[in-house]
Order: C-alpha cells, then structure tokens, then sequence
C-alpha cells in the first residue's frame, strides 16, 4: 500500500516530466507538439492541486485543527502557480519562447521550492493524522 507522500510525490515526478518534454518541444519549435504537451501538465498539475486542495488539505485541517499552517502557504503557492501557468500559455499562444521557457524556469524554481516543502514536512504530517488508503481513493476520485 503507498503513503500519502508516496503516492503524491509521484505525482509531482509526473509533472515535472511532462514539463521537461514540454519545454525540450518548445526550444526545438515544435510548437504544435509543444502545446498538446502544455494541456497535458496544464491538466495533470491542476488536477494534482485539486486533490490536494479540495481533500487532502480539508482532511488534515480537519483532523488536526492546523487551519493555517502549512496548508495555507501551499494554497498561496498553488495560487502562484496557477498564475505562472497561464503566463506561460499565453505565451505559447503567442509562440513567444523567450517568454515561454522565462516564465518556465521562474514556475520551475516555485514548485521545485514547493514540492520540497510537501514532500518533507506536509505529506509526513498527512500520513500521521490520516488513512493513506482513504486518502488516495478519495483523491482519485477527484
């Protein structure tokens, strides 16, 4: 059976590949590629947020009573992300690269920064407060 932290941090791996394969599209100019690639980590990683933010961190407060500790700085994180990520799909629409792999590396840097964050000190929390099966088959129905 996988951890809360286990089965997230996967998902963090998976974006963090559909986003090199995105970016690799996108310095070759293969725009039209790089942009089904976009949707692809545009939805998996919105999706991962939503698991996160719509169970996992309403479960934890909930049972902890931390209501504005470590789940409300990923939230403003997620926010920031989100923001970044439609920077950088302007950008794509654009065929702007420059702006593109700019905005890219400044996303890259935030979620490195986040997903370290999540993955030593929240997701260890989780799965101390929480059932990690419960927890991953209501993330999964998200």
């Amino acid at each position: 059976m996988l951890s809360i932290a286990e089965y997230l941090t996967e998902e963090h791996r998976e974006c963090d590949s559909i986003y090199a394969e995105v970016e690799r599209l996108i310095r070759e100019g293969k725009w039209e590629e790089g942009e089904k690639a976009f949707e692809e980590f545009k939805s998996e990683t919105l999706k991962h947020f939503e698991r996160e933010e719509a169970v996992l961190f309403p479960e934890f407060e909930g049972r902890t009573g931390i209501v504005m500790g470590p789940t409300q700085v990923m939230r403003m994180e997620h926010a920031q992300a989100r923001e970044l990520i439609e920077r950088m799909e302007r950008a794509l629409k654009n065929r702007n690269r420059e702006e593109f792999l700019s905005v890219g590396d400044t996303f890259m840097i935030l979620i490195q920064q986040h997903n370290l964050k999540e993955e030593q000190i929240l997701y260890p929390m989780c799965d101390q407060h929480l059932d990690p099966s419960e927890m991953i088959q209501k993330m999964e129905s998200v």
